[in-house]
């Protein structure tokens, strides 16, 4: 009996200094109903597996050219939700981590792509059917880095009766006069695809653009709509885009939307983003605990 109450002290001793965590499982498979077929990487908490509750759910966006893996594998999102929901300062919660390929999370201008449309009417359905997720949108947040920062600001506001945080970490949120000055080259990369193909000048600020755009979203969706969000908007002071961030932050104050704003000292990097995404998930965690 001594010997055993030894073992059970010792693996209690064990497991209190190093915490198992939660659980990551990458790279699984959603098929759309028009076949299309989307990756995505889930973390679930520690208690997951014995308990019987429901979670929380934060969908968190990569940046461009990454893909599920990049917030696991360079983000540490998982050894960031760990360290937070042991410290107590965040909820359990499950994490969704969708492959966003390079769509900037929209639906392409000839309907080509339609991912902003699989991933409201499909996948979070599938989600919430699949995980035991909490359904409401009190317990639904979105974050996202650069492109992922893009598609967070958009989709919580253009879907603002889904989510109830955002946070939007370097944002890849530009001004007019940013996209109007862009080089051909430059905006045949990574944006003709989605809002018109051989644009030039002000032609770039089309209804394709600015059916996206977070500076201008925030001018078309009703206030009262837009005030049931809460924002968490930052990027580096060396970051290229600091002034989408800064703009975005001084419209907001002028249509009275509450919002937190922060600039860091940093530039565009996976250090600015690990340590953007632990307090990103503070402020998410505020809300789910109410």
């Amino acid at each position: 009996m001594k010997n055993l109450l030894l073992l059970v002290a010792f693996v209690l001793t064990f497991n209190h200094a190093f915490p198992q965590g939660g659980k990551v499982i990458e790279s699984l498979t959603f098929i759309s109903k028009s076949n299309t077929k989307m990756n995505y990487s889930v973390y679930l908490p520690e208690d997951y597996a014995t308990s019987q509750r429901s979670y929380p759910v934060v969908y968190l966006l990569h940046g461009y050219s990454d893909d599920e893996t990049g917030w696991i594998q360079y983000g540490e999102a998982n050894r960031i939700a760990d360290k937070g929901i042991a410290e107590g300062k965040i909820p359990p919660c499950i994490i969704i981590i969708p492959d966003g390929r390079v769509t900037w999370y929209c639906n392409s201008y000839d309907k080509k792509n339609i991912w902003e449309d699989t991933f409201v009417n499909e996948f979070i359905p599938f989600v919430e059917k699949e995980y035991r997720v909490r359904s409401k949108k009190e317990y639904r947040a979105i974050a996202g880095l650069s492109m992922g920062g893009f598609g967070a600001l958009k989709l919580s506001m253009k879907h603002n009766d889904l989510f109830s945080t955002c946070v939007a970490l370097s944002s890849g949120t530009f001004t007019d006069e940013e996209i109007v000055a862009k080089s051909e080259k430059e905006y045949e990369m990574y944006f003709s695809g989605l809002f018109g193909k051989s644009l030039q000048g002000d032609s770039r600020l089309n209804e394709a653009w600015k059916a996206n755009n977070p500076l201008d979203l925030i001018h078309s969706i009703p206030l009262d709509k837009l005030k049931t969000v809460r924002f968490w908007i930052d990027c580096g002071d060396d970051d290229f885009l600091c002034n989408g961030n800064s703009a975005l932050h001084v419209e907001m104050r002028k249509l009275g939307i509450p919002h937190e704003y922060r600039v860091r000292d940093g530039g565009h990097s996976w250090s600015y983003w690990r340590t953007g995404l632990a307090t990103g998930l503070e402020y998410i965690g505020e809300k789910f605990h109410r």
